[in-house]
């Protein structure tokens, strides 16, 4: 579930999962802000800027090693839900588990189409939001850092077309599907 706002991302992650244990499913959660650097490395360029927020607060190889390459494989399979606690900026000792089979991934957070990423998905949601609704949503010291990030994603990574389906989120109580 890729979006500008954790808390979208969160709530509709939350609604696919209960869909999904409905049908006996297994499901696995996981937030990008579970794989960011620590804060020394996130804000060596300052809090507020967007291109750092881009390319510097998420340990990237980190997801592949403890979340990406153990699901994908077929036998075998453990892994690791978090790296970092973000609320104390330390290592979130978060146990390796077994993966049931079928299990599937909810995977919530920003830049998850980032070209490094994009296909290690079978598919990836992507909620379109305009930058009003992220202004409302997002903590005040937060917005230019996050419009600015997301706006630079948007033009660089083009997630609207590599999206398995595009939402349009102004609220996430009610999305809507994006169609061509």
């Amino acid at each position: 579930m890729d979006g500008a706002v954790d808390a979208d991302t969160a709530f509709l992650a939350d609604h696919l999962e209960a869909a999904l244990r409905a049908e006996h499913r297994p499901v696995l959660r996981a937030g990008f802000s579970g794989f960011w650097r620590p804060r020394s490395v996130r804000l060596e360029h300052g809090r507020d800027d967007p291109d750092a927020f881009y390319e510097a607060w998420w340990d990237v190889s980190g997801l592949w090693r403890e979340v990406l390459d153990p699901l994908g494989r077929d036998a075998d399979r453990t892994w690791v839900p978090s790296l970092h606690d973000p609320v104390t900026d330390r290592a979130s000792r978060a146990p390796r588990e077994a993966v049931p089979p079928s299990a599937v991934l909810l995977l919530t957070g920003p830049f998850l189409l980032r070209p490094e990423l994009r296909w290690g998905f079978d598919a990836v949601v992507h909620l379109s939001t305009s930058p009003a609704a992220i202004r409302r949503r997002v903590a005040p010291e937060d917005v230019e850092r996050v419009l600015g990030g997301w706006g630079r994603y948007l033009d660089e990574d083009e997630p609207l077309v590599a999206a398995t389906a595009v939402l349009r989120c102004e609220d996430p109580r009610h999305p809507a599907e994006l169609l061509d």
